[in-house]
């Protein structure tokens, strides 16, 4: 269990902090976008794109860190509408909408997972991957069209397996009752992640990563990515994972730097979909981010490693009460 002083949502000190300076990173980012646009220096189109994405996280911040700040329900909820909205996008652009009963069962799966992690039933939780997997593998099979079968069958497994079953185990952990510290960092390391990635690929530039897959990326700007998140996660981890096992700093290097690898991983895995069906975004629900998954990406694998790493050492809701609703 994660270490957790008592008190309500600004109890943890990590989560006072975290909290403060990601509102003041929003403050001093929007004063700069002014200061490019009152300069004249930038152009109209590249100023415009600054306040869209500026304006995109003033409402996706609230929506990201409101739900964890106000409590263990309400995160679950969020994750669950985070998971339909994902495979919505997902669905759409595959065209994996068309097989509806695909489509049924994986969204009564993500709504049975995230089900599971709200009753904390972990057995129930880790059982659904497996059974859900089995289910959409033969669901198909009496219909008699052999003809895309592997390919529909594979498109069903990896949505539930992304958007499912990984995307839960960041509600999941809401089930600790020191958990608001540890997924606010998350939150806010993947964006990190993504930010460092880009600047430092800016300021050192080099050989592209994979040019086929994100023409965008330089291995300069990924390797400066690790170490940018990997410092940020092992210093706040320190207080987060203080007096426990975690706190050994191997232990916490290596959550920082699997959070980073991870995380963009998660961009190369959704870089790789996008690619091969010829789009760029998944969405444009997000002005200046794309579509909801192609903000969200990085959360698809991180969520999973970190949550097993946690829950190797720690445990995740072990003096919580488990089956609060089956039991």
């Amino acid at each position: 269990m994660i270490p957790h002083p008592p008190g309500g949502a600004f109890a943890h000190p990590v989560t006072t902090g975290i909290i403060i300076a990601t509102l003041a990173v929003l403050a001093v980012s929007g004063l700069a976008i002014l200061g490019i646009a009152r300069s004249g220096r930038a152009k109209p189109e590249f100023r415009r794109e600054l306040w869209l994405r500026w304006a995109s996280w003033c409402v996706l911040l609230p929506l990201m860190l409101g739900p964890v700040l106000l409590g263990r329900e309400w995160t679950i909820a969020a994750v669950t509408v985070l998971s339909l909205l994902c495979y919505r996008e997902y669905a759409r652009a595959t065209g994996l909408f068309r097989e509806r009963l695909l489509s049924l069962i994986i969204v009564l799966g993500i709504l049975a997972v995230n089900f599971a992690a709200l009753d904390n039933w972990y057995g129930f939780f880790t059982a659904l991957w497996p059974l859900t997997a089995c289910l959409l593998a033969v669901s198909t099979i009496p219909l008699d069209r052999p003809a895309g079968y592997i390919q529909r069958t594979a498109l069903a497994i990896l949505a539930f397996m992304l958007f499912g079953a990984g995307l839960a185990h960041l509600g999941f952990m809401a089930n600790d009752p020191g958990y608001r510290p540890l997924v606010l960092l998350l939150l806010t390391a993947v964006a990190l992640n993504d930010v460092a990635a880009f600047t430092c690929g800016k300021l050192i530039g080099g050989p592209k990563l994979l040019p086929a897959t994100s023409p965008n990326k330089t291995i300069s700007g990924s390797l400066g990515a690790v170490a940018v998140t990997t410092s940020l996660v092992a210093l706040v981890g320190a207080a987060i994972f203080r007096g426990t096992p975690l706190a050994n700093p191997v232990w916490l290097v290596a959550m920082g730097a699997l959070v980073s690898i991870a995380g963009q991983a998660g961009d190369l895995l959704l870089s790789s979909i996008k690619r091969d069906l010829g789009i760029k975004d998944m969405g444009t629900v997000l002005p200046g981010h794309g579509g909801v998954l192609d903000r969200f990406n990085s959360l698809l694998l991180v969520a999973p490693a970190i949550f097993h790493l946690v829950h190797y050492f720690l445990g995740f809701g072990l003096g919580a009460a488990s089956r609060v609703i089956t039991g």
